[in-house]
């Protein structure tokens, strides 16, 4: 059973990130309260890796890049290279990272990042 044509089913990723991105665009994330809390935060208090992503998303589309800095710097150093995997997948190459050991250092990256902006010493790397 198939739920669409394969032209339209390739479309439909876009769909979903192109409304999301809508949303993130109109709406605050910083004003309005049904964007979901990061649970890690909630659970232990320390930031997660992705804390501060969906502020940092929404100044992104804005344009004030410094202000996405402070919020999430993992995620706007990492665009450029998420951005370089999605063509890599769409002209149907295997983008390193899909691979174990690729993988294995995003792993690395994403806990040295949470560790060190919740030292002391990386408060600067933490959401306001």
């Amino acid at each position: 059973m198939t739920t669409g044509t394969p032209a339209r089913r390739n479309w439909l990723p876009v769909a979903i990130v192109a409304g999301a991105l809508a949303v993130l665009f109109f709406f605050n994330p910083s004003e309005h309260g049904f964007f979901p809390p990061c649970l890690f935060h909630e659970l232990t208090g320390w930031n997660c890796p992705g804390c501060g992503a969906t502020r940092a998303a929404h100044a992104l589309l804005h344009g004030r890049l410094a202000e996405a800095w402070r919020d999430n710097a993992l995620l706007v150093a990492a665009l450029p290279r998420l951005a370089g995997f999605a063509v890599f997948r769409r002209r149907g190459r295997a983008a390193w990272v899909f691979r174990p050991a690729g993988l294995w250092i995003l792993s690395g990256v994403l806990v040295v990042f949470m560790v060190v902006r919740n030292l002391p010493t990386g408060v600067w790397l933490s959401p306001p």
